[in-house]
Protein backbone atom coordinates (compact mmCIF):
# COMPACT_ATOMS: atom_id res chain seq x y z
CA UNK A 1 0.00 0.00 0.00
CA UNK A 2 1.01 3.70 -0.48
CA UNK A 3 1.14 5.83 2.58
CA UNK A 4 -1.73 7.86 1.22
CA UNK A 5 -3.49 4.52 1.38
CA UNK A 6 -2.35 3.80 4.87
CA UNK A 7 -3.46 6.99 6.23
CA UNK A 8 -6.64 6.45 4.46
CA UNK A 9 -7.20 3.05 6.31
CA UNK A 10 -6.45 5.02 9.48
CA UNK A 11 -9.13 7.49 9.19
CA UNK A 12 -11.84 5.30 7.92
CA UNK A 13 -11.27 3.34 11.12
CA UNK A 14 -11.70 6.63 13.14
CA UNK A 15 -14.63 7.05 11.62
CA UNK A 16 -16.02 3.64 13.14
CA UNK A 17 -14.43 4.25 16.05
CA UNK A 18 -16.44 7.11 16.47
CA UNK A 19 -19.91 5.08 15.89
CA UNK A 20 -18.59 2.12 17.75
CA UNK A 21 -20.12 0.70 20.92
CA UNK A 22 -16.62 -1.69 21.35
CA UNK A 23 -13.56 -0.66 22.11
CA UNK A 24 -10.73 -0.05 19.32
CA UNK A 25 -9.00 -3.03 19.59
CA UNK A 26 -12.56 -4.59 18.50
CA UNK A 27 -12.29 -1.96 15.69
CA UNK A 28 -9.49 -2.34 14.47
CA UNK A 29 -9.51 -6.03 14.22
CA UNK A 30 -12.68 -6.01 12.95
CA UNK A 31 -11.62 -3.66 9.89
CA UNK A 32 -8.51 -5.99 9.10
CA UNK A 33 -10.58 -9.21 9.00
CA UNK A 34 -12.84 -7.55 6.52
CA UNK A 35 -9.39 -6.79 4.34
CA UNK A 36 -7.35 -9.32 4.18
CA UNK A 37 -5.61 -8.63 1.04
CA UNK A 38 -3.60 -5.97 3.51
CA UNK A 39 0.06 -6.95 3.77
CA UNK A 40 1.22 -7.67 7.48
CA UNK A 41 3.96 -4.67 7.32
CA UNK A 42 1.05 -2.27 6.14
CA UNK A 43 -1.75 -3.58 8.63
CA UNK A 44 1.25 -2.84 11.13
CA UNK A 45 1.72 0.30 10.41
CA UNK A 46 -2.34 1.37 10.45
CA UNK A 47 -2.49 -0.11 13.50
CA UNK A 48 0.45 1.78 14.92
CA UNK A 49 -0.69 4.92 13.54
CA UNK A 50 -4.27 4.43 15.05
CA UNK A 51 -2.82 3.54 18.46
CA UNK A 52 -0.69 6.77 18.14
CA UNK A 53 -2.99 8.94 17.53
CA UNK A 54 -5.32 8.06 20.35
CA UNK A 55 -2.48 8.04 22.80
CA UNK A 56 -2.03 11.60 21.40
CA UNK A 57 -6.11 12.19 21.71
CA UNK A 58 -5.77 14.89 24.53
CA UNK A 59 -2.90 17.05 23.13
CA UNK A 60 -4.80 16.95 19.40
CA UNK A 61 -8.29 17.94 20.59
CA UNK A 62 -6.34 20.76 22.62
CA UNK A 63 -4.65 21.62 19.53
CA UNK A 64 -8.18 21.43 17.12
CA UNK A 65 -9.81 23.40 19.75
CA UNK A 66 -7.37 26.09 19.74
CA UNK A 67 -7.48 26.23 16.24
CA UNK A 68 -11.35 26.65 16.12
CA UNK A 69 -11.51 23.26 14.06
CA UNK A 70 -14.23 20.66 14.51
CA UNK A 71 -13.16 17.22 16.05
CA UNK A 72 -13.19 14.75 12.58
CA UNK A 73 -11.32 11.78 11.77
CA UNK A 74 -9.60 13.71 8.89
CA UNK A 75 -8.70 16.68 11.01
CA UNK A 76 -7.44 14.64 13.41
CA UNK A 77 -5.45 12.75 11.80
CA UNK A 78 -4.07 16.46 9.93
CA UNK A 79 -3.36 17.39 13.52
CA UNK A 80 -1.15 13.96 14.50
CA UNK A 81 0.57 14.25 11.20
CA UNK A 82 1.67 17.90 11.21
CA UNK A 83 2.03 17.84 14.84
CA UNK A 84 3.90 14.35 15.55
CA UNK A 85 5.22 13.84 12.63
CA UNK A 86 6.60 16.75 11.15
CA UNK A 87 4.67 16.75 7.55
CA UNK A 88 5.04 19.85 5.54
CA UNK A 89 2.27 21.06 3.03
CA UNK A 90 3.88 19.54 0.36
CA UNK A 91 3.90 16.28 1.40
CA UNK A 92 0.15 16.67 3.32
CA UNK A 93 -0.84 17.38 -0.01
CA UNK A 94 0.74 14.33 -1.98
CA UNK A 95 -1.06 12.64 1.30
CA UNK A 96 -4.72 14.10 0.44
CA UNK A 97 -4.04 13.71 -3.40
CA UNK A 98 -7.73 12.43 -3.89
CA UNK A 99 -6.48 9.39 -6.02
CA UNK A 100 -7.46 6.00 -6.12
CA UNK A 101 -7.44 4.75 -2.02
CA UNK A 102 -6.30 7.67 -0.86
CA UNK A 103 -7.92 10.48 0.89
CA UNK A 104 -9.57 13.19 -0.65
CA UNK A 105 -7.87 16.81 -1.13
CA UNK A 106 -7.75 19.35 0.95
CA UNK A 107 -10.40 21.46 2.03
CA UNK A 108 -9.76 25.13 2.27
CA UNK A 109 -10.76 24.63 6.12
CA UNK A 110 -8.14 21.98 5.96
CA UNK A 111 -5.57 23.94 4.83
CA UNK A 112 -6.25 26.68 7.23
CA UNK A 113 -6.15 24.15 9.88
CA UNK A 114 -2.77 23.31 8.29
CA UNK A 115 -1.54 26.48 8.46
CA UNK A 116 -2.29 27.46 12.05
CA UNK A 117 -0.43 24.38 12.98
CA UNK A 118 2.26 23.97 10.83
CA UNK A 119 5.80 24.56 12.78
CA UNK A 120 4.07 23.48 16.12
CA UNK A 121 5.08 20.76 18.43
CA UNK A 122 2.84 18.02 20.07
CA UNK A 123 2.89 19.65 23.37
CA UNK A 124 2.41 23.36 24.17
CA UNK A 125 3.47 25.40 27.32
CA UNK A 126 -0.26 26.39 27.70
CA UNK A 127 -1.23 23.07 28.10
CA UNK A 128 -2.86 22.11 31.07
CA UNK A 129 -0.81 19.83 33.10
CA UNK A 130 -3.61 17.04 32.64
CA UNK A 131 -3.94 17.77 28.65
CA UNK A 132 0.07 17.03 28.47
CA UNK A 133 0.01 13.58 29.91
CA UNK A 134 -3.77 12.36 28.22
CA UNK A 135 -5.50 12.31 31.97
CA UNK A 136 -9.09 12.79 31.31
CA UNK A 137 -10.59 15.52 33.47
CA UNK A 138 -12.86 12.65 35.49
CA UNK A 139 -9.76 10.67 36.96
CA UNK A 140 -7.78 13.69 37.58
CA UNK A 141 -8.40 14.70 41.24
CA UNK A 142 -8.50 10.65 42.12
CA UNK A 143 -4.97 10.08 40.18
CA UNK A 144 -3.25 13.10 41.79
CA UNK A 145 -4.59 12.37 45.14
CA UNK A 146 -2.63 9.10 44.52
CA UNK A 147 -0.39 9.80 42.76
CA UNK A 148 0.88 12.99 44.71
CA UNK A 149 4.25 14.56 42.96
CA UNK A 150 4.60 11.53 41.03
CA UNK A 151 1.00 12.15 38.96
CA UNK A 152 2.66 13.53 35.65
CA UNK A 153 5.48 10.53 35.65
CA UNK A 154 3.39 8.13 36.36
CA UNK A 155 0.49 9.15 33.61
CA UNK A 156 3.18 9.79 31.04
CA UNK A 157 4.58 6.10 31.26
CA UNK A 158 1.01 5.28 30.34
CA UNK A 159 1.44 7.04 26.82
CA UNK A 160 3.83 4.58 25.62
CA UNK A 161 2.93 0.69 24.15
CA UNK A 162 2.18 -1.69 26.13
CA UNK A 163 5.13 -4.39 26.36
CA UNK A 164 4.05 -8.24 24.46
CA UNK A 165 4.07 -10.30 27.75
CA UNK A 166 3.90 -14.14 27.43
CA UNK A 167 3.44 -16.60 30.64
CA UNK A 168 5.27 -19.59 30.33
CA UNK A 169 3.40 -23.35 30.99
CA UNK A 170 6.07 -24.69 33.37
CA UNK A 171 3.58 -27.07 34.35
CA UNK A 172 4.21 -28.40 30.73
CA UNK A 173 8.33 -27.31 30.32
CA UNK A 174 10.47 -25.19 32.47
CA UNK A 175 10.83 -21.98 31.48
CA UNK A 176 14.24 -21.74 29.85
CA UNK A 177 13.00 -24.84 27.44
CA UNK A 178 10.20 -22.21 26.00
CA UNK A 179 12.35 -19.42 26.21
CA UNK A 180 14.41 -21.66 23.61
CA UNK A 181 11.31 -22.57 21.57
CA UNK A 182 10.37 -19.52 20.64
CA UNK A 183 14.05 -18.38 20.04
CA UNK A 184 14.15 -21.14 17.19
CA UNK A 185 11.27 -19.91 16.09
CA UNK A 186 12.62 -16.11 15.78
CA UNK A 187 11.17 -14.80 18.64
CA UNK A 188 13.66 -13.75 21.25
CA UNK A 189 12.69 -12.98 24.85
CA UNK A 190 13.93 -11.94 27.83
CA UNK A 191 12.93 -13.30 31.62
CA UNK A 192 10.29 -10.99 33.51
CA UNK A 193 11.78 -9.17 36.67
CA UNK A 194 8.51 -10.33 39.06
CA UNK A 195 6.87 -13.43 37.47
CA UNK A 196 8.87 -16.92 38.02
CA UNK A 197 6.76 -18.05 34.88
CA UNK A 198 7.04 -14.68 32.69
CA UNK A 199 8.98 -14.11 29.46
CA UNK A 200 8.83 -10.30 27.57
CA UNK A 201 9.38 -10.46 23.79
CA UNK A 202 12.54 -8.03 22.84
CA UNK A 203 10.62 -6.76 19.52
CA UNK A 204 7.21 -7.20 18.00
CA UNK A 205 6.23 -11.11 17.54
CA UNK A 206 3.80 -13.45 16.14
CA UNK A 207 3.14 -15.52 18.52
CA UNK A 208 0.31 -17.66 16.12
CA UNK A 209 3.26 -19.06 13.92
CA UNK A 210 5.41 -20.42 16.97
CA UNK A 211 5.44 -23.45 18.35
CA UNK A 212 5.69 -23.06 21.66
CA UNK A 213 2.45 -21.26 21.29
CA UNK A 214 0.91 -23.91 19.36
CA UNK A 215 1.65 -26.82 21.73
CA UNK A 216 0.41 -24.93 25.06
CA UNK A 217 4.13 -24.30 26.11
CA UNK A 218 3.09 -20.20 26.07
CA UNK A 219 -0.07 -17.98 26.56
CA UNK A 220 0.34 -14.30 25.99
CA UNK A 221 -0.65 -12.12 29.62
CA UNK A 222 1.22 -9.09 31.11
CA UNK A 223 3.56 -9.49 33.76
CA UNK A 224 1.17 -7.73 36.03
CA UNK A 225 -1.71 -9.74 35.36
CA UNK A 226 0.59 -13.14 36.26
CA UNK A 227 1.34 -11.59 39.64
CA UNK A 228 -1.84 -11.37 40.70
CA UNK A 229 -2.39 -15.68 40.28
CA UNK A 230 1.47 -15.85 41.61
CA UNK A 231 0.42 -13.92 45.22
CA UNK A 232 -2.60 -16.02 45.47
CA UNK A 233 0.04 -18.97 46.67
CA UNK A 234 -1.96 -21.91 45.00
CA UNK A 235 -0.34 -25.22 45.36
CA UNK A 236 -0.55 -28.74 44.97
CA UNK A 237 -3.85 -30.15 46.09
CA UNK A 238 -5.91 -26.96 46.49
CA UNK A 239 -9.52 -26.19 46.22
CA UNK A 240 -9.44 -22.94 44.41
CA UNK A 241 -12.66 -20.43 43.20
CA UNK A 242 -11.53 -18.28 40.27
CA UNK A 243 -14.73 -15.90 40.60
CA UNK A 244 -14.15 -13.46 37.68
CA UNK A 245 -12.49 -15.79 35.65
CA UNK A 246 -13.27 -13.97 31.95
CA UNK A 247 -11.80 -16.36 29.63
CA UNK A 248 -9.46 -18.33 32.32
CA UNK A 249 -6.40 -16.34 32.22
CA UNK A 250 -5.58 -16.82 35.57
CA UNK A 251 -7.32 -19.95 36.30
CA UNK A 252 -4.69 -21.54 33.79
CA UNK A 253 -1.95 -19.96 35.71
CA UNK A 254 -2.98 -20.75 39.12
CA UNK A 255 -3.52 -24.15 37.62
CA UNK A 256 -0.04 -24.39 36.45
CA UNK A 257 1.32 -23.72 39.88
CA UNK A 258 -0.83 -26.35 41.22
CA UNK A 259 0.85 -28.43 39.01
CA UNK A 260 -2.33 -30.08 38.23
CA UNK A 261 -3.20 -30.99 41.74
CA UNK A 262 -6.07 -30.23 43.12
CA UNK A 263 -9.64 -28.34 42.33
CA UNK A 264 -10.25 -24.97 40.02
CA UNK A 265 -13.85 -23.93 39.88
CA UNK A 266 -13.46 -21.51 37.18
CA UNK A 267 -16.88 -19.00 37.56
CA UNK A 268 -18.20 -15.99 35.54
CA UNK A 269 -21.50 -13.92 34.14
CA UNK A 270 -20.15 -14.35 30.61
CA UNK A 271 -21.07 -18.03 29.90
CA UNK A 272 -19.22 -17.61 25.91
CA UNK A 273 -15.77 -16.58 27.52
CA UNK A 274 -15.71 -19.14 29.91
CA UNK A 275 -16.89 -21.67 26.88
CA UNK A 276 -13.65 -19.96 24.95
CA UNK A 277 -11.63 -20.96 28.04
CA UNK A 278 -12.12 -24.33 27.98
CA UNK A 279 -9.98 -24.74 24.53
CA UNK A 280 -7.54 -22.98 26.35
CA UNK A 281 -7.78 -25.28 29.77
CA UNK A 282 -7.52 -28.45 27.11
CA UNK A 283 -4.60 -26.95 25.15
CA UNK A 284 -2.12 -26.12 28.03
CA UNK A 285 -2.81 -29.96 29.42
CA UNK A 286 -4.86 -28.66 32.91
CA UNK A 287 -8.51 -29.12 31.91
CA UNK A 288 -8.88 -31.95 34.02
CA UNK A 289 -8.74 -30.01 37.31
CA UNK A 290 -10.92 -26.87 36.60
CA UNK A 291 -14.55 -27.34 36.72
CA UNK A 292 -16.49 -24.49 34.78
CA UNK A 293 -19.58 -22.88 35.94
CA UNK A 294 -21.48 -20.08 34.35
CA UNK A 295 -23.16 -17.26 37.07
CA UNK A 296 -25.77 -16.88 33.89
CA UNK A 297 -27.53 -20.61 35.01
CA UNK A 298 -29.10 -20.80 38.42
CA UNK A 299 -27.74 -24.13 39.06
CA UNK A 300 -24.88 -22.68 39.51
CA UNK A 301 -25.59 -19.71 41.52
CA UNK A 302 -27.41 -22.18 43.77
CA UNK A 303 -24.39 -24.22 44.06
CA UNK A 304 -21.94 -21.33 45.36
CA UNK A 305 -24.76 -20.25 48.05
CA UNK A 306 -23.68 -24.12 49.65
CA UNK A 307 -20.09 -23.69 49.34
CA UNK A 308 -19.42 -22.63 52.77
CA UNK A 309 -15.73 -22.42 54.06
CA UNK A 310 -14.93 -24.76 50.91
CA UNK A 311 -12.03 -23.15 49.11
CA UNK A 312 -8.57 -22.57 50.43
CA UNK A 313 -8.57 -19.54 47.74
CA UNK A 314 -11.08 -17.90 46.16
CA UNK A 315 -9.52 -15.07 43.66
CA UNK A 316 -12.10 -12.19 42.41
CA UNK A 317 -10.40 -10.59 39.66
CA UNK A 318 -13.59 -7.98 39.89
CA UNK A 319 -14.88 -5.32 37.19
CA UNK A 320 -13.37 -2.62 37.29
CA UNK A 321 -12.42 0.94 35.33
CA UNK A 322 -9.40 -0.52 33.45
CA UNK A 323 -7.47 2.60 34.53
CA UNK A 324 -4.37 0.27 34.92
CA UNK A 325 -4.70 -0.21 30.93
CA UNK A 326 -4.35 3.03 29.33
CA UNK A 327 -1.25 1.99 27.58
CA UNK A 328 -2.69 -0.70 26.20
CA UNK A 329 -6.48 -0.03 25.36
CA UNK A 330 -6.09 4.07 25.15
CA UNK A 331 -9.44 4.60 24.20
CA UNK A 332 -10.31 3.60 27.41
CA UNK A 333 -9.69 6.55 29.07
CA UNK A 334 -11.82 8.67 26.80
CA UNK A 335 -14.70 6.52 26.22
CA UNK A 336 -16.76 4.05 28.59
CA UNK A 337 -18.38 1.20 27.45
CA UNK A 338 -19.58 -0.45 30.42
CA UNK A 339 -20.85 0.45 33.74
CA UNK A 340 -19.36 3.59 35.31
CA UNK A 341 -17.50 3.84 38.49
CA UNK A 342 -20.56 4.42 41.03
CA UNK A 343 -21.72 0.85 39.53
CA UNK A 344 -18.91 -0.69 39.59
CA UNK A 345 -17.61 -0.11 42.92
CA UNK A 346 -21.20 -1.18 44.03
CA UNK A 347 -20.59 -4.59 42.25
CA UNK A 348 -17.32 -4.44 43.68
CA UNK A 349 -18.96 -4.82 47.40
CA UNK A 350 -21.94 -7.31 45.98
CA UNK A 351 -19.31 -9.49 45.25
CA UNK A 352 -16.80 -9.52 48.20
CA UNK A 353 -19.44 -10.37 50.18
CA UNK A 354 -20.77 -12.96 48.25
CA UNK A 355 -17.46 -15.06 48.09
CA UNK A 356 -16.30 -14.19 51.54
CA UNK A 357 -18.10 -17.23 52.98
CA UNK A 358 -16.75 -19.24 50.64
CA UNK A 359 -12.96 -19.47 52.07
CA UNK A 360 -12.08 -21.91 54.31
CA UNK A 361 -10.39 -20.65 57.91
CA UNK A 362 -6.78 -20.22 57.63
CA UNK A 363 -7.74 -19.71 53.46
CA UNK A 364 -7.48 -17.03 51.26
CA UNK A 365 -9.51 -14.25 49.49
CA UNK A 366 -7.93 -12.20 47.49
CA UNK A 367 -9.30 -9.41 45.61
CA UNK A 368 -7.87 -7.41 42.46
CA UNK A 369 -8.05 -5.12 39.78
CA UNK A 370 -6.91 -3.94 36.91
CA UNK A 371 -7.64 -0.26 38.18
CA UNK A 372 -5.33 2.89 39.58
CA UNK A 373 -8.29 4.38 41.32
CA UNK A 374 -8.30 4.28 45.46
CA UNK A 375 -12.02 3.95 45.16
CA UNK A 376 -11.98 0.90 43.94
CA UNK A 377 -8.85 -0.82 45.21
CA UNK A 378 -7.77 0.63 49.26
CA UNK A 379 -11.07 1.98 50.14
CA UNK A 380 -12.98 -1.17 49.03
CA UNK A 381 -10.55 -3.00 50.90
CA UNK A 382 -10.86 -1.32 54.10
CA UNK A 383 -14.68 -1.46 53.81
CA UNK A 384 -14.65 -5.11 53.20
CA UNK A 385 -12.64 -5.70 56.28
CA UNK A 386 -14.87 -3.53 58.32
CA UNK A 387 -18.02 -5.61 57.09
CA UNK A 388 -16.01 -8.99 57.83
CA UNK A 389 -13.28 -8.88 60.79
CA UNK A 390 -12.54 -12.28 60.51
CA UNK A 391 -10.43 -11.71 57.78
CA UNK A 392 -6.68 -9.68 57.79
CA UNK A 393 -4.65 -8.14 55.33
CA UNK A 394 -1.58 -10.25 54.51
CA UNK A 395 0.94 -7.91 53.13
CA UNK A 396 2.78 -8.94 50.03
CA UNK A 397 6.51 -8.12 48.86
CA UNK A 398 7.53 -4.61 49.29
CA UNK A 399 8.68 -4.56 45.88
CA UNK A 400 5.24 -4.92 44.90
CA UNK A 401 4.11 -1.93 47.33
CA UNK A 402 2.98 -3.56 50.02
CA UNK A 403 0.89 -4.35 52.03
CA UNK A 404 -0.98 -4.53 48.82
CA UNK A 405 0.47 -5.40 45.44
CA UNK A 406 0.36 -1.63 43.57
CA UNK A 407 2.11 -2.19 39.93
CA UNK A 408 1.88 0.74 37.49
CA UNK A 409 3.92 0.90 34.15
CA UNK A 410 6.78 3.47 35.15
CA UNK A 411 7.48 1.60 38.65
CA UNK A 412 7.06 -1.96 37.31
CA UNK A 413 6.76 -2.11 33.42
CA UNK A 414 3.38 -3.76 33.66
CA UNK A 415 -0.05 -2.65 33.39
CA UNK A 416 -1.93 -0.86 36.69
CA UNK A 417 -2.97 -3.67 39.05
CA UNK A 418 -3.79 -3.80 42.18
CA UNK A 419 -4.19 -7.08 44.39
CA UNK A 420 -5.01 -7.56 47.76
CA UNK A 421 -4.41 -10.90 49.88
CA UNK A 422 -6.84 -11.08 53.15
CA UNK A 423 -6.71 -14.03 55.13
CA UNK A 424 -9.64 -15.44 56.95
CA UNK A 425 -8.55 -16.19 60.80
CA UNK A 426 -8.32 -19.87 61.97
Amino acid sequence: MRPASRLQAVIEIYERIGAAKIPMDGVVGDYMRQRRYIGSKDRADIAERTYNVMRSWGRLNWWLQRAGAELTPRNLLIAYTVLAEGTNEDRLKELFDGSKFAPSELTNDEIALFERLKGKALEHPDMPEAVRVECPLDYEEALRGYFGEGFADELKAMQKSATLDMRANVFVAPREKVRESLAKDGVKTDETPFSPWGLRARDKAYLSKTKAFAKGLVEIQDEGSQMIAHVCGAKRGMQVLDFCAGGGGKTLALAAAMERKGRIVAMDMDAKRLQKGKERFRKAQVADIVEVRPLSDERHRKWLRRQKETFDIVLCDVPCTGTGTWRRNPDKRWKLYGPGLEELTKTQTEILDKVAGCVKPGGKLVYATCSLLPAENEEQVEGFLKRHPEFSVQPVDEKLGAPFMRLTPLRHNTDGFFAAVLEKKS
